[in-house]
């Protein structure tokens, strides 16, 4: 396939040039000018902005790539790769126990699909996206969480000497079998209950295997920089590569503030602190009702939480800390009902729900929001999805900025009415951001979401427009690129964006999704070796 005459963005940030791009089987073949086409398929790229396909550093497709084979949210915004595995909470490694209790813990995220989680193992699991075919590239994180499930089970405690060993075996295995790093969801049981030791004795394991940590720190509200700054000391400590995953700084307290968290990540970078970090170009945030209950009522798992929640002695103590004093699951600030709207639902019979806030339910039912929000987890069991109404426009356009910044759409893809980020975080920055308002130059946002993310990830053959990369390519109209989700409708597709290569097989062709599955299961290498490297 020849690209013919398209404005070439090549991933590094230098400036745009016209040039023909040549590529042959997975690979670009020649970039220049006047190539000849052979008997290769002509495409006229006069207009468009070919670029490297996007890399979508905060991913939550885990079950996705392996049952929608067309996988219209991302394959349609040019995401050619997907960082999977995160916040601490996924399907690998895992016991049989531990998976059955991870499926509902996560509905809220995944939903519950038809399909059999017979997997246990990292190298299983990337096996299993290889044998179904996926629409995208998948790089997966190990899931901190899960681990400490595995060994630990999900009490509130400190692990003991050989959990802590077993852990750290399950890390390495699961690095050595392909993972590209680790994430933790340190709000999130059991993820949440290890403290600063824990996490840097597995950190240093996945530092050895060159990979990197991407946590949800302990808090985004009110000690959002106390939390930046473990994470930071856990960087340090362990000497492992930092990601910070949907950095912000979020509710009322932290309006304005995200100069205060740069500072802190400059001040380490200065310090030799491998930092990156990516956001997406929203202000409401999404997670799953239970997500805001404290931890002391979800340490038995997912049915006993149900069943403590009928009880009216811990009812009153949950609402209690999550109105009152802010419960650690709510990032430590007392929830405002009108900010909490519903996004999905587990039971189709709780539909007419979605749509609506705790507050607007509450008022129509004459029930107290709490009470509301209490009946609706164990009418649900714990699978309702939300959006969480609390992000700050002067925050989010600061993070962009970062050079060392990244894009991720933190997009659940499940529920009726999920957050538009799915489906439009790319074209958001590239419309939106970049074309409307300024905040990034074309080439600079283009590297923010293919370059850089590429070199976390060390994949040092991918995420360019050069001779001897594999054509994971988007070609976009940046006149007319634009999100059209919405969060009334929060599937509708972006314009402008006619072409996706993956792998030099198109998967989206003149605006239309193609039938293949082009995406395989990228498996991180030893230092030193090319992570993600394929053979032709």
């Amino acid at each position: 396939m020849l690209l013919r005459g398209g404005l070439v963005v090549d991933g590094t940030g230098d400036p745009p040039r016209t040039a023909d791009v040549l590529v042959e089987g997975r690979r670009i073949l020649a970039v220049g000018t006047h190539l000849d086409p052979g008997r290769h398929r002509v495409i006229d790229a006069d207009g468009l902005v070919v670029a490297p396909g996007f890399i979508d550093m905060h991913a939550h497709s885990d079950l996705a790539v392996l049952t929608d084979g067309s996988h219209l949210a991302k394959t349609l915004q040019g995401v050619t790769t997907e960082v999977l595995g995160q916040d601490g909470l996924s399907y690998a490694p895992t016991t049989g126990a531990t998976m059955a209790m991870i499926r509902e813990q996560i509905a809220g995220w995944n939903g519950v699909p038809d399909l059999d989680l017979t997997w246990r193992s990292v190298a299983e699991y990337l096996a299993e996206v290889d044998r179904r075919g996926s629409a995208t590239n998948v790089a997966y994180l190990l899931p901190q969480g899960t681990i400490r499930m595995n060994v630990v089970g999900t009490a509130d405690r400190p692990a003991t000497a050989a959990e802590l060993a077993a852990m750290a075996a399950q890390v390495d295995r699961g690095m050595a079998e392909g993972a590209f790093g680790m994430s933790s969801g340190l709000t999130y049981v059991p993820g949440m209950f290890a403290d600063t030791a824990e996490l840097v004795a597995l950190c240093r394991v996945v530092a050895r295997h060159g990979g990197f940590y991407a946590p949800h720190q302990r808090s985004y509200g009110a000690g959002a920089l106390a939390a930046y700054a473990e994470m930071i000391e856990v960087a340090r400590r362990s000497s492992v590569a930092l990601h910070l995953t949907h950095a912000t700084m979020n509710f009322p307290e932290n309006r304005g503030r995200a100069g205060a968290l740069l500072d802190l990540v400059d001040g380490a970078l200065a310090d030799g602190v491998d930092i990156t970090l990516d956001s997406y170009p929203y202000l409401p945030g999404a997670t799953t009702l239970s997500a805001l209950l404290p931890s002391w009522v979800a340490t038995g798992g997912p049915a006993a939480t149900v069943r403590a929640l009928r009880d009216p002695t811990v009812r009153e103590r949950v609402l209690h800390d999550v109105e009152v004093v802010g419960s650690d699951g709510c990032h430590g600030v007392p929830v405002d009902w009108d900010t909490i709207e519903i996004a999905g639902v587990r039971d189709p019979a709780l539909a007419d729900r979605v749509g609506s806030t705790v507050a607007a339910l509450a008022r129509g039912s004459g029930t107290p929001p709490g009470e509301v929000f209490l009946d609706l987890l164990i009418a649900d069991r714990l699978g309702t999805g939300i959006l969480q109404h609390v992000g700050d426009e002067a925050n989010v356009r600061a993070v962009m900025r970062h050079p060392r910044h990244t894009g991720g759409s933190d997009g659940i893809l499940v529920g009726a009415k999920p957050h538009p980020r799915g489906a439009g975080t790319f074209a958001r920055y590239l419309g939106h951001y970049v074309r409307d308002q300024g905040v990034l130059g074309l080439a600079e946002a283009v590297r923010h979401l293919s370059g850089t993310p590429a070199a976390r990830l060390g994949l040092h053959d991918r995420s360019r427009v050069a001779a001897g990369y594999v054509a994971d390519l988007v070609l976009f109209d940046p006149t007319t690129v634009a999100d059209r989700a919405t969060f009334a409708e929060p599937r509708l597709p972006p314009t402008g964006i006619p072409w996706v290569l993956i792998g030099g097989v198109p998967v989206v062709e003149e605006g239309e999704r193609t039938p293949v599955r082009a995406g395989r299961a990228l498996r991180h290498l030893h230092p030193g070796a090319r992570a993600g490297a394929e053979s032709d």
